[in-house]
């Protein structure tokens, strides 16, 4: 665990849906779903240690983006439903051009969203249940679908007279009549806000899954030939408002902070799970990564005199889950987790 958290520390039905962290916008051209070998101090290494902790003897893997799945795989764990989610993944962010990482949510036509944060939520399903039955993907993409078609049965031609008026009862039929609400801000990082298959069950769920769920609702909509304007949706910085429509055409110049790209949601949604799993956040006034450093510095002593008992023990409980292959427990996290949202942000963002 010390070399684990020190190295952690220093890093990071009617139409087909397939014709269809706010990040900077300097990223490099998206050539291959795999990175390239990454540099000392980046999470890969991290995951280099975690399974040198489980094997001296076992070597990483030459695709680095299975690394995590043959940490797990050595303590015998069935990754195989993992890996597929993760295949899925990766060939909808192969679809990922420059200009489709700065395209709104809302034109977004080359990559799946929906489906893409659902092989995210499989993955990590499979990490923690074991289940021999992978989480049915295509399944959720027909309850998301049937939003849209719910919405039809309940327009009315008098919508079109204005986009405003459209926008209202879209908003009244998802947030009203089906129930979306946005997680209370002091539950922000409750696992089941996050994923994209919970929130369609039970209706509750962090901004970024609300907002995904608005956009391919409006994008079924526009296929259909209901929406015949240009429409944005307004991504909120605070904790409580919910994702909103507006007609581009009297957009503000403040609204602009406020349109998020397809990368943007993606990494928002990884950024949260990452921050929701990672084991070390009892101190709040550090980064996770800092905490992660002095964990480090409880278990090998370096800084025994400024750490309390407490700090201490937990270090080196959570070196001894790892050390037996436990990667979580109820009160410090879940490294599978961490370390799967950071894999997925590498891939992305290679």
């Amino acid at each position: 665990m010390s070399s684990l958290a020190s190295s952690v520390a220093s890093s990071s039905q009617w139409i087909s849906r397939a014709s269809l962290l706010t990040t900077p916008s300097k990223f490099p051209n998206f050539q291959s779903c795999s990175p390239p070998p990454p540099p000392p101090s980046c999470c890969f290494s991290c995951s280099r240690l975690v399974c040198r902790a489980e094997s001296n003897s076992q070597s990483v893997g030459s695709d680095p983006k299975f690394v995590l799945h043959e940490a797990l795989e050595s303590s015998g764990i069935d990754t195989s439903h993992a890996r597929e989610a993760r295949e899925g993944f990766c060939a909808q962010i192969r679809k990922l051009s420059d200009i489709e990482r700065e395209t709104s949510i809302t034109i977004n036509r080359c990559v799946d969203l929906g489906k893409t944060a659902l092989y995210i939520a499989a993955e990590d399903d499979s990490l923690v249940s074991h289940s021999s039955v992978p989480l049915p993907v295509d399944a959720f993409i027909e309850r998301l679908d049937d939003l849209s078609v719910g919405y039809c049965s309940q327009y009315n031609s008098s919508y079109r007279s204005s986009p405003e008026k459209f926008l209202e009862s879209l908003e009244r039929y998802l947030y009203g009549m089906k129930g979306f609400r946005r997680t209370h801000s002091k539950n922000q990082e409750e696992p089941r806000a996050l994923y994209l298959h919970s929130v369609l069950t039970h209706r509750s769920g962090s901004i970024a899954m609300l907002s995904l769920i608005y956009s391919e609702v409006l994008k079924m909509l526009r296929l259909w030939g209901l929406v015949n304007f240009d429409v944005e949706i307004f991504f909120p910085h605070d904790l409580h408002s919910l994702p909103r429509g507006y007609n581009k055409q009297k957009s503000k110049d403040s609204d602009q902070p406020h349109i998020i790209t397809s990368q943007m949601l993606l990494v928002e949604i990884l950024r949260n799970l990452k921050n929701a799993f990672w084991p070390f956040q009892h101190d709040h006034t550090r980064s996770l990564f800092l905490w992660a450093a002095h964990a480090a510095n409880c278990i090998d002593r370096s800084n025994i005199g400024e750490e309390s008992g407490f700090q201490i023990a937990s270090a080196k409980a959570a070196q001894h889950r790892l050390e037996r292959g436990v990667w979580t427990s109820v009160r410090f996290g879940d490294m599978r987790r961490a370390l799967s949202s950071m894999y997925y942000m590498q891939l992305l963002l290679s």
